[in-house]
């Protein structure tokens, strides 16, 4: 097995986990962060993951990539505003739909430098599965703590 399968199948895992804590979460509505609830946590991880997979999925198909464009702080608030009026279902069938989308096309030979955002570098299939499997589950920590805080 290659370093990017080893990689993809971590990702595969934390996701999954990230799916368990959210199935069994009995309020959503819980403070992660101080300005962000489970809910919004869960909306930021999937408005990223959907600008991985439309990335992946443009370059393995020859279409120029369309990465996120903005300051970080303007592109979270956007993807707060976008998330906030959906379910927590709805947000998760957009994550397993990301994700099977990036899992079509990750291993693809034909994939490059995969762009992140626009003004920053591009990443390695290998250097952004890591960093975004990190990222997750860093928020996957956060999730846990404040569910463990309310009880």
């Amino acid at each position: 097995m290659d370093t990017r399968e080893i990689l993809i199948n971590q990702l595969n895992e934390t996701i999954s986990q990230l799916f368990d804590v959210y199935k069994n979460m009995a309020n959503p509505e819980i403070a992660v962060y101080e300005e962000w609830t489970a809910k919004d946590v869960l909306g930021h991880i999937v408005f990223w993951h959907e600008s991985f997979a439309r990335n992946v999925r443009d370059i393995v198909s020859d279409i120029k990539p369309t990465p996120l464009k903005g300051k970080y702080s303007d592109l979270n608030q956007h993807c707060y505003e976008e998330m906030r009026q959906k379910t927590v279902e709805e947000i998760i069938q957009r994550l397993e739909t990301a994700h099977r989308v990036i899992q079509e096309n990750i291993l693809n030979p034909r994939l490059g430098l995969i762009p992140y955002k626009k003004g920053s570098r591009g990443y390695t299939p290998d250097e952004h599965l890591d960093i975004v499997n990190e990222h997750i589950k860093e928020h996957l920590s956060g999730i846990r703590k404040a569910g463990k805080d309310v009880h």
